[in-house]
């Protein structure tokens, strides 16, 4: 049985470690895993204006082929060891869905294996990247009139995200769609989400996409939980839609971490 790691960053990402391309391989084959994809987060879109303070939300442009190139003479360098994809991670932005199906066009064929998720919201013409920092979530809840209504906005933004027409090289993976949780310990949400989280799940699997089951929040201060938490994991499973580990590693270390809840959650 595949044992894979579907999330993994990369040297390319400026706001994760320089860890080198093969130091991330070693330790999935450490972890004894059997398949890995990179998706370093792609490109954001020629005419956005990244909201980040270092504008270092994702890898630069004019890296993205030499990214590609050295994904892929590691696939031959280990072809008899581990099965390495080429992906990203793709951002789905509110009015850059043209842009973003452009250069996936560009690059998509490139692609064995990517992920799509929002990362950023749009209140007041402006742009704000949610899971920066604690600060701006809880900007981002004022300008939204309340954390339940900054909730609802993100779970409609990940629905747009399922419905988007990117072409025939969208991602097939929708990724971590409870990450408005990231600093749920410091605003914790008291109403329920399970309406949201149904549409969701429902779209996706109508779509025959994915679920990136992210453990990253594990390792987040104020979370303390997978990208999705247990009981939605739990539904998806029950109406047999893939959910797939990922780490979301940004650094060689992290490669493989909590894989014991998907194994929990796999034999449950």
């Amino acid at each position: 049985m595949d044992k894979k790691d579907g999330h993994i960053h990369t040297p390319y990402c400026p706001h994760g470690t320089k860890d080198k391309l093969e130091a991330y391989i070693e330790q999935a084959m450490k972890e004894e895993f059997n398949c890995i994809t990179f998706t370093e987060h792609a490109p954001l879109p020629k005419t956005f204006t990244d909201p980040t303070p270092m504008k270092d939300s994702a890898m630069k442009l004019e890296d993205i082929e030499e990214y590609i190139r050295d994904i892929e003479a590691l696939k031959v360098k280990y072809r008899n060891k581990i099965t390495i994809n080429i992906g990203l991670e793709v951002d789905y932005i509110k009015d850059y869905e043209a842009e973003t199906k452009q250069f996936l066009n560009q690059y998509g064929k490139f692609l064995d294996d990517s992920i799509l998720s929002v990362h950023f919201l749009k209140f007041n013409q402006s742009y704000y990247c949610m899971d920066y920092d604690e600060k701006t979530f809880g900007k981002m809840i004022d300008i939204a009139g309340s954390i339940q209504n900054l909730h609802l906005s993100y779970y409609q933004e990940v629905l747009h995200s399922i419905h988007s027409n990117l072409g025939k090289y969208k991602p097939k993976r929708i990724g971590h769609i409870t990450l408005v949780n990231k600093f749920q310990k410091l605003y914790p949400s008291p109403f329920s989400t399970e309406e949201s989280i149904k549409g969701i799940l429902q779209a996706i699997k109508e779509k025959g996409l994915e679920i990136d089951y992210n453990v990253a929040g594990l390792r987040k201060e104020f979370c303390g939980e997978t990208y999705p938490s247990e009981w939605i994991a739990k539904m998806a499973r029950q109406q047999k839609i893939p959910l797939i580990y990922g780490s979301d590693a940004h650094s060689a270390r992290d490669v493989g971490k909590h894989y014991i809840y998907y194994e929990r959650l796999a034999n449950s």
